[in-house]
């Protein structure tokens, strides 16, 4: 008998009541706020810091931005940037866009201004709503005239806290901590800007699944930052492929833990879309680096469902209060965990607190996003990324001859279809080329899947480098560094850190007769790259290894660097 993955082998092993495919209705994102405005219209949407709004309240001021951003001229297809971390603002501005019939791009807020400056440039976003930390940073960008940016809307982290905690956040950390600032002329308050649109007729424009809803800049597989488009219907998919793969998910009375960054697509869809479209509460974390306001928030608010990466199940799993029994954590049933290997350690030190399910998946921002996930309810082999979600079809092909699917135990490319892969990168139809083909997403990740169809990742992305949960793209950090003037050459990979999975390395051939440390390229560094790219270490060497085609041989130089046993923390 021959072996074809169109056969889905990985079906027999879906939990009790998953089905092997779904009915995705066609409409809109910004469908599921105001369906369950209708239905739980007061019920808590979001809960932040304290400050519940009711989905009838998250609707109503999604509207009030969309009929401002209307008003001032905004275009359908325009793209609108979010620079902020998480907070209630993030999800106002980000319905309100959709329902304005834009385009959202959200910006992480560790980007450097050089990062910043080459995604809103190649986006063309004219308008940009941002939080005051960064406020100042962006009128930099802005001022350096390599962009469209001309609309400039701030908000204040504090515009939703209660009023206590905005009292103390007033006099303690407003200033202090560059919150505070002074909005130069024509630049406008959030608060003046929802103000304006309150009262207005609800928008109406003809927004349809087939329209671009996100803009998601990724390295790709080559590391040149690319805007992965997202369709309403990618994004809108994969919250109904999520939910169907826990058949107890109940619609208007799931909480979630919403600690995942929203300016990811994981957080998008994971940690917004997909409890919006449930009606369920989310517990919005601003910083989840804040064990304190975590665990406060799973103690109080009783979680049920907590996406996230590693790293996060890792800090409750080591904080001394939850062994001492301080926080009650055993309301969390369900999650799922992406971005990096989910250790098996992790997993059974998780589950026994708990109580839950904390599974691994895996997913790419090019597919908007989660694509294979292990089952919640049934068996999770040691290392596995679990099996594909319903809708999904996927291959492995041989790297020499991409048409050939290897057989069941070898290694090949993960080839990927499905309602969610994007259409393509914006503005770079060679790049959609090589990654998009017939609707086949060719993701560079090396995979073999055993005969019950369970998948493992054999090396992710070749030399991409996962640190704390983020991708770092060698190349990027590459042409950076290529930039110093002591730097004749340069190789970057990443090399195991006990804090961080792995961490950036630098091998550098400076320019004869150049005195530069490596501290002081160090620093220099994090003035270019955002603070999870930097490089914690640079070596110094004569020569860089190469191919016969004079290509660096990153894994040598690893392999080095391991044998050496320089494997300390550096973070």
């Amino acid at each position: 008998m021959s072996f074809s993955y169109a056969d889905k082998p990985w079906l027999k092993n879906y939990d009790e009541g998953v089905l092997p495919a779904i009915d995705i209705p066609e409409h809109t994102v910004h469908h599921f706020l105001e369906e369950s405005a209708r239905t739980y219209p007061e019920q808590t949407a979001v809960l932040f810091k304290g400050t519940p709004i009711s989905y009838r309240e998250l609707n109503a001021q999604a509207d009030a931005i969309a009929a401002s951003l209307l008003a001032k001229g905004l275009q359908k297809g325009d793209c609108v940037a979010l620079y902020m971390v998480n907070c209630p603002q993030f999800m106002i501005a980000f319905f309100g866009i959709l329902k304005a019939g834009g385009v959202v791009m959200a910006l992480n807020p560790l980007y450097t201004e050089r990062e910043l400056t080459h995604q809103l440039a190649d986006c063309g976003a004219k308008t940009v709503i941002v939080m005051s930390l960064y406020y100042e940073m962006l009128k930099k960008v802005q001022r350096a005239g390599a962009t469209a940016v001309t609309q400039i809307i701030v908000t204040n982290i504090k515009e939703y806290l209660p009023w206590h905690l905005k009292i103390l956040f007033t006099l303690a950390k407003e200033r202090k901590d560059g919150h505070a600032v002074h909005l130069v002329d024509g630049d406008t308050k959030f608060k003046d800007f929802l103000a304006r649109g309150r009262g207005k007729a609800a928008p109406n424009v003809d927004v349809g699944p087939n329209d671009i809803a996100l803009l998601q800049y990724t390295g790709g597989t080559t590391g040149v930052s690319k805007g992965a488009i997202g369709l309403h219907k990618n994004l809108l998919g994969n919250a109904y492929m999520v939910r169907a793969w826990d058949p107890n998910m109940r619609s208007g009375s799931e909480v979630f833990l919403a600690s995942l960054p929203l300016f990811h697509s994981y957080g998008i869809v994971a940690a917004m879309i997909t409890p919006i479209s449930l009606g369920a509460k989310i517990v919005l974390i601003a910083d989840p680096r804040d064990q304190d306001d975590v665990m406060k928030s799973i103690n109080t608010q009783r979680p049920t469902i907590f996406p996230g990466v590693p790293a996060m199940y890792v800090a409750i799993n080591n904080n001394p209060d939850v062994a001492a029994g301080k926080y009650d954590i055993r309301s969390i049933n369900t999650c799922l965990s992406a971005s990096a290997p989910l250790l098996v350690e992790t997993k059974r030190r998780f589950e026994e607190l708990t109580g839950g399910n904390l599974v691994e998946a895996y997913g790419l921002t090019e597919a908007h996003v989660a694509t294979h996930a292990n089952p919640l309810y049934s068996e999770n082999p040691p290392g596995s990324i679990g099996l594909p979600l319903p809708n999904v079809e996927v291959r492995l092909v041989a790297l020499d001859d991409q048409q050939k699917e290897v057989p069941v135990g070898a290694v090949g490319e993960i080839v990927i279809k499905g309602p969610t892969i994007m259409p393509g990168y914006w503005n770079m139809p060679e790049e959609t080329a090589v990654a998009v083909r017939d609707g086949w997403l060719y993701t560079g990740d090396m995979a073999r899947m055993d005969e019950d169809g369970y998948f493992f990742i054999e090396d992710r992305k070749k030399d991409m480098i996962i640190a704390g949960g983020f991708n770092i793209y060698p190349r990027e950090v590459e042409e950076v560094l290529a930039q110093h003037p002591a730097v004749q050459e340069v190789g970057v990979a990443g090399v195991p850190d006990a804090k961080r999975g792995e961490t950036v390395v630098a091998w550098v051939v400076k320019r004869p007769g150049d005195a530069t440390t490596e501290s002081e390229m160090i620093e220099w560094s994090k003035t270019q790259l955002a603070r999870y790219k930097y490089p914690r270490k640079i070596v110094f060497v004569d020569e860089l290894p190469k191919s016969s085609v004079g290509k660096t041989l990153r894994r040598e130089l690893v392999s080095e660097y391991v044998a050496k046993g320089d494997l300390e923390s550096n973070e």
